[in-house]
């Protein structure tokens, strides 16, 4: 009788084989894929930024100055630049929808939701507003459900505690503020004007939101994290531990949009104090690196 030749057991041989090459192979190239991924999520919130700065820009040609942080008397509710500029983003259906060039935001609510705007317009998520890194829900769970947004004013490299109504903190964006490019003596290639934020709950970060400032928050404080933060020693801290601190989920940093229109990532091993002083439009102190 003729012998078999053993087939099949070797055909399982190289099939194992051929398996193990295969999970090297993915080994090998997973690690390049993520960072191919974070490469694009950087290159796409830049370009955010860049929007942003550039609508900045197209608001202070036509109104004469920045967008404010946001408007409002007092403690109240109040639009914020990123509704302000909308018109400059392709976005005017959603301002004229909201009424906002003759309205106030929340029509004089103590604390603006999104019942109190036109249509609910406030919980359209905007994707010029969202970080492609963040993973929040669209609507912030910690802003009253308003639309997410992962970027925040930077209103200047303060130290104080309180509020003050329409106080100047040494920034471009602050409440009600009327900056005009000759009004940034430090060069607008050397200020800051917005910042990512992310959202962590396990670290207190809570990200922003577009539309405006809410106004009181469980009547004890006022919520101006929702759209501007001063540069301070804790906030200062790249991805630091403060809960308004700037940063993000790309990996070693966060990116800023400057007074010029450009973007750049300040890493997070970067001196606290640089980014103060970048933040401030007019303290004198130019900083020759970002890194």
């Amino acid at each position: 009788m003729p012998r078999s030749h053993p087939r099949s057991a070797f055909t399982l041989i190289e099939l194992l084989v051929v398996i193990a090459i295969i999970a090297i192979l993915i080994g090998l190239l997973l690690p390049a894929v993520q960072k191919v991924r974070g490469a694009m999520a950087r290159l796409k919130c830049s370009n955010n930024l860049k929007q942003q700065s550039l609508a900045m820009h197209a608001h202070a040609a036509a109104i004469g100055w920045f967008p404010p942080a946001y408007e409002a008397q007092g403690t109240l509710p109040g639009w914020a630049w990123g509704t302000l500029i909308l018109p400059y983003l392709e976005q005017d259906n959603i301002y004229q929808g909201m009424n906002a060039a003759k309205s106030t935001f929340g029509n004089g609510v103590t604390t603006a939701m999104p019942a109190n705007v036109p249509g609910s317009l406030s919980q359209t998520m905007l994707s010029v507003y969202r970080c492609p890194s963040e993973v929040v829900e669209p609507l912030n769970p910690d802003r009253h459900l308003h639309a997410t947004s992962n970027y925040r004013a930077v209103s200047g490299p303060s130290t104080t505690l309180y509020f003050y109504a329409d106080q100047d903190i040494g920034g471009v964006c602050y409440q009600n503020s009327r900056t005009k490019i000759v009004d940034i003596r430090d060069g607008s290639s050397n200020t800051v004007v917005i910042g990512e934020c992310a959202y962590d709950k396990k670290k207190g970060w809570l990200a922003a939101i577009w539309v405006g400032m809410t106004g009181m928050y469980q009547s004890s404080s006022i919520r101006i994290s929702d759209v501007m933060w001063p540069v301070d020693e804790a906030a200062a801290r790249i991805n630091g531990p403060a809960p308004q601190a700037f940063g993000s989920r790309h990996h070693g940093g966060a990116m800023f949009g400057f007074a010029d229109g450009s973007v750049r990532m300040f890493r997070d091993t970067m001196d606290p104090n640089a980014v103060r002083w970048v933040a401030g439009r007019n303290d004198g102190v130019l900083v020759p690196f970002y890194d």
